[in-house]
Order: C-alpha cells, then structure tokens, then sequence
C-alpha cells in the first residue's frame, strides 16, 4: 500500500471503486466500473474535422491503429503495464478505443495521423461546405382516438 496521500476531487458521493479500495482485488475490478474509452475532441476547421486524442504515454508506431471505414473513425491504442514500483498507481493499462462518426462530407482516402505530446490528431480533409446543423422539430402526429372517440 502507498503512503501517498490520494488526491481526489471533492465529491459527495464518491466513485464506486474508491468504496472497493481497501480491498486487495479491486484493482481488478476496476476496469469493469471505469470503461476504457480514449477522451477526445473534436472541431471542423479550415476544411477539415479534426479529432484529439488524449494518449499519454504510448509508443504511436508499436501501440496505436487508427482506421476509418463507412464513415467511421475508430482509434484504437494499449498500454502495457509496469510493475516496477509497489506503490499505488491511477494509470490506466491495458487496451483503449474510441470510434466516432465522421461528417457526410468527409474524404476518408486523405486522412492524416500525427502524434505529439501525448496527443494524436486525426485530420479528414472534407470535400464541401457542412450543411446546417440547426435543430429541426419534427411534429408528432397520434393515430390514438382520445378519450372522446374522435
């Protein structure tokens, strides 16, 4: 056990595998309850939808495949766990992926990768203008006869 103090945000309610610490086997719980989604963000700029992601701490030519198909692009990395320290550790090991749907303008054939810093960026170059992606109200009609029999 480490004799660091845990740095955790204030909460009320705290996160179910903090409850399960004192444990010995919840760190191997813990994926179950945390999921291992890779975190991005994503913007449409000069031309193109850029996607970043966050994946410290990853060899970019040995542990990340990026690929788009059908108007997807998924993202997928490992990290390999360290056991050279008994200390505690909040790292995340193991296998990460994250798909998101590209633009119906987007030219998958010209995607880019780069990586740096920690950070990948995908860039798909996009072939026109975005449409308007202002929120449209579709009215509801009901086939119910109500309670007047109308």
């Amino acid at each position: 056990m480490s004799l660091l103090p845990a740095h955790r945000p204030h909460s009320l309610l705290p996160e179910f595998t903090d409850w399960l610490s004192g444990f010995p086997s919840a760190q191997n719980l813990r994926p179950l309850f945390e999921g291992r989604l890779i975190k991005v963000e994503d913007e449409i700029a000069d031309g193109k939808y850029l996607v970043r992601a966050e994946l410290p701490g990853i060899d970019p030519a040995e542990d990340i495949d990026v690929t788009v198909r059908d108007g997807v692009l998924t993202i997928k990395a490992e990290r390999s766990e360290r056991t050279t320290t008994k200390g505690r550790s909040e790292f995340a090991y193991g296998s990460f992926t994250r798909s998101v749907a590209l633009p119906p303008s987007a030219t998958e054939d010209d995607t880019t990768a780069t990586y740096k810093n920690g950070i990948l960026t995908v860039s798909v170059p996009l072939s026109g203008p975005e449409k308007d992606t202002e929120e449209k109200h579709i009215p509801v009609e009901s086939q119910d006869a109500g309670p007047t029999g109308k």
